[in-house]
């Protein structure tokens, strides 16, 4: 269990046993939402471990349609209001036991561990400690039945956790663990495990190929005799950081990544230092050194340099596992769209790396609009129309190794974020370091699929946006656009339409609107999207009064082709027809 788990209470009775576990336990937000059901789904989905503090039967029912691979599915505990009982529903031997044990001793109560390995033999077999690795988990339950079945076991190699579980020991038994790092297969009576005390050090050329790169890397493990799975990380200079041949063999092998700066590999004595290594990067060693900071004082170098044409590769090995690996991450930058802000909104995605984050950088309003999942973040708020400071702040921070999310509203490539990002990384001025983030785009639910969808399906044949604010783009520019998109029929959403300085533009673009367009062409005006205060109103094109904007309004004009009803309850909706109708008449 790698991700802190969320706590969730459908109501404030059970406040008192949540705020107990967010005092004690690492988990991260404590939620008692309007949306309870929501929010265990989100949560869930994102891959979030659950300790929902209500009846077992609540989760159950909420989560049941999302169930499909339980491998991949996070634990989920129920826990009663008044913390007598922690009920693991999902992952018991990925974390959920544990979390349940933990929260029982916490609360004075008990735990229902029903899995039957871990009741009889105290040992999760499928769920080892932090630092150990099932390399057969394909053959863990017919190994399981038959120890249940009463079939003994034999414990090749020293894993302390393994001795000290229940488990029925003989010299001789059929069914055997081993514990090793080398490379071995396993089968259905015998389980192997692998220490994670291999550590990799890697150099690379620039633009190394990918390819060799990996090939470097498994001959190494080979030639050491080594198995991929104890590998514990891999390691290098932080002017790599955004080597794209280190970066996919991190990935692709699910193994961290970790970076040294120059003056820490060089305080490393190495048995194959290099004067043109010392030249380019300033240390005399990269993938030695690496290896050995690795794996501690008391680890080993056990293959030293490997070099390929564009790449070196070196191993080392710690006595034990090492929990808390030294160097630095490379920092994340997410840009975050969270939609309209509701929560219910909100995409798995952008839930997932909100969660994750360290920190967090955005506009005041926008953070609280997340303020569900704040909690145990770093905080760094920015008034409206600090911009390019904020990117650059939230830039700064991931360079330093963080996680970071730069928060917006909508989606952040649609009138946001993501673009002045993309921006400000293409200054030649920016220090390395931040040249080296990696960045993602979360896309979010923008302001004009929302307004569309709550009107009906006004964006259902082809569109454009354009934003009406000429504090960055020329207003003869905007024009010309708008004119454009009259001629060509288009449905037009027009973002940041009004504001109490820009207050003739939208009256504007309604008259050359009404130049092409009927009187009674459907528009709609939308207000605070998603949030209190949330205003649709669906009205002709004659009848629209710009007044009744504001800045927090968006304004979709259909096209000549638009309609808009009355239902019998009085709503009303607005929609573009694609031409099935069209399509009918021929088929007759």
């Amino acid at each position: 269990m790698t991700e802190l788990p969320v706590v969730v209470t459908p109501g404030r009775h059970a406040e008192k046993t949540a705020r107990l576990l967010m005092r004690n336990l690492p988990a991260q937000d404590m939620i008692a939402p309007d949306d309870f059901a929501g929010a265990v789904r989100s949560a869930f989905l994102s891959g979030r471990p659950v300790i929902g503090i209500c009846a077992a039967g609540i989760l159950i029912r909420i989560l049941a349609p999302l169930l499909t691979e339980k491998h991949e599915e996070p634990p989920v505990v129920a826990v009663s209001a008044e913390g007598a009982h922690a009920v693991p529903l999902l992952g018991g031997h990925r974390g959920a036991n544990e979390l349940a044990m933990r929260i029982a001793w916490l609360t004075g109560g008990s735990a229902a561990i029903t899995t039957a390995s871990e009741s009889r033999f105290h040992v999760a077999l499928d769920d080892p400690p932090e630092g150990w690795r099932l390399a057969n988990p394909q053959d863990l339950k017919p190994f399981v039945a038959a120890l249940l079945d009463g079939c003994p076991v034999r414990i090749e190699g020293d894993a302390p956790w393994l001795h000290r579980a229940a488990l029925p020991i003989s010299p001789d038994a059929p069914l055997r663990i081993s514990v090793t790092t080398a490379p071995a297969r396993g089968g259905p009576d015998h389980l192997v495990y692998h220490p994670a005390v291999v550590f990799a050090g890697i150099g690379a050329s620039r633009g190394a190929p990918v390819q060799e790169v990996a090939e470097l890397f498994r001959e190494s493990l080979h030639e050491a005799g080594l198995s991929t799975h104890s590998v514990a990380a891999i390691g290098t200079i932080s002017m790599k950081a955004d080597e794209a041949a280190i970066n996919t063999l991190a990935r692709e092998m699910n193994i961290p990544l970790r970076l040294f700066e120059a003056e820490q590999l060089a305080s490393v004595e190495v048995p194959s230092p290099s004067s043109v290594v010392l030249a380019e990067t300033g240390s005399p060693s990269v993938a030695e050194a690496a290896a050995l900071l690795l794996a501690g004082e008391k680890g080993q170098l056990v293959l030293p340099k490997r070099k390929s044409a564009n790449a070196t590769c070196a191993l080392a090995v710690a006595p034990a596992p090492r929990p808390n690996l030294p160097g630095w991450r490379r920092g994340r930058l997410s840009i975050v769209g969270l939609g309209p802000g509701d929560a219910r909104m909100r995409t798995p995605q952008a839930t997932a790396a909100l969660s994750s984050a360290t920190d967090w950088v955005g506009y005041d309003l926008y953070i609280d609009l997340a303020g569900d999942l704040a909690a145990g973040r770093r905080l760094h708020r920015f008034p409206l129309g600090e911009e390019e400071r904020r990117v650059r702040h939230a830039l700064d921070l991931a360079s330093e190794g963080r996680n970071v999310a730069l928060i917006c509203s909508g989606d952040p490539a649609v009138y946001a974020m993501a673009t002045l990002v993309f921006e400000v990384l293409d200054d030649e001025s920016l220090a390395d370091a931040t040249r080296r983030v990696a960045i993602e785009v979360v896309p979010g639910i923008s302001a004009f699929q929302s307004a569309s969808a709550a009107s009906g399906a006004l964006i259902g044949h082809d569109f454009c946006t354009i934003s009406l604010s000429d504090l960055l783009t020329p207003w003869e520019v905007i024009e010309t656009r708008v004119r454009a998109a009259a001629e060509g029929d288009f449905v037009i959403a027009f973002y940041n339409p009004r504001s109490r300085k820009r207050t003739w533009q939208l009256e504007r673009v309604l008259s050359i609107l009404r130049e092409t367009r009927p009187e009674t062409t459907p528009t709609v005006i939308a207000s605070n999207l998603g949030r209190p205060g949330e205003r649709v109103r669906i009205m002709p094109l004659a009848a629209v009064d710009p007044q009744e904007v504001d800045m927090l309004s968006i304004v979709l004009v259909g096209n000549s082709e638009s309609r808009m009803r009355q239902n019998g309850d009085g709503t009303w909706h607005a929609w573009t027809p694609r031409g099935y109708a069209g399509k009918r008449e021929k088929s007759r």
